[in-house]
Parts: C-alpha cells; structure tokens; sequence
C-alpha cells in the first residue's frame, strides 16, 4: 500500500522506510519557531528541564520571531520580547528578527512581523521538512509540501534541547479542487466552505492535503490561505504537493537543499472529497465560529461598524492587491483597518501599483486608515492599546482565521470571516456584501 505526502515525511523524518497512521514515532526536527507570546514559556520549560546552563540542540534550527503583542506600552509585552533577545544572545541563535525601537517599525531592519509569512518570506519553509512552531497556525507551511504544526511549551521546550519529538501519525483527509476559478473567489471562500462542510472537529488530529487543478494554479500566497486554516477545522496540519511555483518561490529565498515527497496513487485516505470550485459562491463564516458559514449574499442585513484586512490568513501582499481591486475609485462608508503581516509587506503596498497607483494610494484614496505597522495586532485582540482591537460591542468583517467570542477583544464583538474581496466590498456599503456587486 502506498503513503499519502504526509506519512512519506514523516517516515523520512523518523528514519523509516513506511509509517501507516495512528502510530506514535520519532521524528526528527528541521526547524522549530516560537514567538514572544510563547517563546518565554517555552525557553523557562527548556531550562527547567535541560538545566540553567544547557545549550539548545541547534543554534541553526531555532527561529525566534516577535510578532504578536508588539507596539503597545504593556510592560508584561514588551518584557517578553526582551526574554527573547537574552536568550537569542545567550544561545547565539543565528534567526532572531528583533526589534528595539517600537516607535519606528521600520528602524528596526532585522524586524520583520507576523510569524508564519516570515517564515516563509526569510526561506525558512522548505519541502519535505518537519517544521513545529509554538503557534497553531503554523499549518500555514503546509503549503510548501512540508509537515508543519503548531505545538505546545513543553514539546518546544522539548525540542529545544533534543531536537526531536514524538508525534502520532495522522491519517489524511483530501481534499480535490478541481475547475475554473471564477474572477469573484479567492482561496478564503473555498476554506470556509470546506469548514462550513466538516465542521470545526470534522479534520481533528487529522492531515488535510488540498489537490486538484484549481490548487494548482493558486500562487504560493494562496495556497498558504488554504493551509493556514486547517486548525479551524481540527487540522492536525494542511499540505499540498510542491510544483514548479513552490521552486521558484523557494529558490529565490534560499539555497538549501530540499527533497519533494508526493502522495502515491494507491495511497489511504481517511475521507477523499471533490469540489467543482466554478459552482461555488463567496461565503462568510458568521459569529461565533469559522464553521457557521452563510453565502455572503444572505447576509445583506447584517450592518458592520468596520472592516479589517490582516493577519496571517489575509494580510498577505496578494490579499492587499485583491482588496484594492475592489476598493479602487469607491469610498470606504465604515472604519477600514490595514494592517501588513510583514515589514516585505508593508513596503510593497507602496511600491506595487494596481491600475498606475500604489496599493497603499488606493487605500487611502478610498479613505481607509493609514497602514499600520506590521504585527498580529487585533487579530488575537491583545493588550487594549492594540491597533485595531475591538474594544466596543461592535460587528466587524475581517480576513483573519477565528471569530470565537473574545477573539478580537471585546466578548461580545460580532466577526464575520471573509475574503479579502469581501471584506473589502463589504467597507463600501457598511454591510456584508457579495464582491460580485462590485466585480460585475
């Protein structure tokens, strides 16, 4: 019987020919990350247990990325980060992207913002590889045909000192889209539909390999969108093989070697899905959960006090190129937010032009607030002086991953999750809004 990409890495990873799901092995690790919400937790587990003086199993393999609780004046926040410069220093970890001056972001050249597209922005995401980071979206690198999960302290802790960890195998649901895009869907609408379809739980500590010609033609930042919310369903991790545009994006950020594993055609799935995307409408996923979905169009009723643009999930250079395609020539009728997931980011919205003008023109033009600098920010709420943050019982379309109750900050804050084209759309007439009303 043949492997599924997952278990081939797996089994690479723990020096074996086959693994089958639902067996408990030794893998070891090409790269752990940790930032500073977890990054002090984690490095107290490592001295805890490995010893005060102990040195991590690789200096080369330990990326250190502040990115969460950033520009805010919380004591306890920016303590954090310092933890992580003591211990960038005392281990001499050679990937710490620091930053010092929070007044000026962009003082701060080794700076770079949210975690997961810097990880892949500075090469460290790579096929084939075993990646674990302390933050559960690190699904995201799925995208690059590598296993990558998000973990907790004490296995980072674990790892920092060993350099391996033990994991269950998990089994594979596929998911296979096939069809033409149409021009009003992005890879968001097609996650929240498949959530909408298994439920929160329905992949729980199971992989989710996306397939099928319509993935094919995604770019690599769309196929991150695709992975990046396999937690919202359970995910154990999100996968897709790599192609020619996984290469490219790769090579030009890094010139380690890599080895590309691909499912076999005799391979197991747990569950073997097939969308025709062509059929498909832009969807929401209403509160308070990233499995409530509803077809954008029926929710017109729904009236938003703002709109966010930003995170992981939708704060990518192509998310901000796809809402200013709406948001060109039209003025924002609600509090729009902009906030770049990174400082590569944050600088092509003012030199990438859509229609002779920069994104970051656009958006002001159509009357959005300033860029903010690049960070999590209120994705996960975070200290009240956080930009963006809810701190009213207000109702909010954004291109973030999870709209539990407290979420974004306030408990009883609405958010309806949404594509970049939908939340844009949605800024211009104060109402959640099919982006086809302006994409016709």
């Amino acid at each position: 019987m043949g492997m599924t990409l997952t278990e081939k890495i797996l089994a690479k990873a723990a020096g074996r020919s086959v693994v089958e799901p639902g067996e408990n092995i030794w893998v070891n690790v090409d790269v752990l990350m940790t930032h500073d919400v977890c990054g002090p937790g984690t490095i107290g587990v490592f001295k805890r247990e490995f010893g005060a003086d102990a040195k991590v199993w690789d200096s080369e393999k330990i990326v250190l990325i502040p990115d969460h609780y950033i520009f805010t004046a919380d004591e306890r926040a920016n303590r954090n980060v310092d933890i992580l410069r003591d211990f960038a220093q005392e281990q001499s970890i050679k990937y710490f992207y620091d930053i010092t001056d929070r007044a000026n972001f962009k003082a701060n050249p080794d700076y770079k913002g949210v975690c997961h597209i810097a990880l892949a922005q500075e090469g460290h995401t790579r096929p084939g590889e075993v990646l674990f980071g302390t933050d559960s979206h690190t699904c995201n690198a799925g995208a690059f045909g590598q296993f990558a999960t998000g973990i907790g302290n004490t296995d980072a802790g674990f790892i920092m000192g060993t350099g391996k960890l033990l994991i269950k195998v998990p089994a594979t649901m596929r998911f296979v889209l096939n069809g033409e895009m149409p021009d009003y869907l992005l890879a968001k609408d097609l996650i929240l539909q498949i959530i909408g379809d298994i439920s929160v739980a329905g992949a729980t500590y199971r992989t989710m390999e996306f397939a099928g010609e319509a993935v094919q033609r995604m770019t690599m930042e769309e196929r991150m969108t695709l992975c990046n919310m396999a937690i919202e369903a359970g995910g154990k991790n999100g996968t897709i093989a790599p192609d020619e545009t996984t290469y490219e994006y790769v090579r030009a950020r890094t010139d380690k070697p890599f080895e590309s594993f691909y499912t076999d055609s005799d391979a197991n799935f747990y569950s073997d899905r097939t969308y025709d995307v062509s059929q498909l409408e832009p969807v929401v996923a209403k509160p308070h959960s990233p499995d409530n979905r509803a077809l954008a169009r029926e929710c017109r009723d729904v009236k938003i006090d703002r709109v966010y643009i930003g995170s992981c999930t939708g704060g990518k250079t192509t998310d901000f190129i796809n809402a200013a395609r709406i948001l060109k020539g039209h003025q924002v009728k609600v509090p729009t937010y902009i906030v770049p997931a990174t400082q590569k980011v944050y600088e092509d919205l003012f030199t990438y032009k859509h229609e002779g003008q920069t994104l970051s023109e656009i958006f002001l033009n159509s009357g959005c607030i300033e860029p903010a600098a690049p960070s999590c920010a209120a994705c996960l709420g975070g200290p009240k002086d956080t930009f963006g943050r809810m701190n009213k019982p207000e109702v909010c379309v954004s291109t973030t991953n999870r709209n539990f109750p407290g979420r974004m900050g306030e408990k009883t804050a609405q958010i309806y999750l949404a594509s970049p084209y939908t939340a844009a759309a949605s800024a211009l007439t104060g109402y959640v809004t099919d982006p086809r009303e302006f994409l016709g």
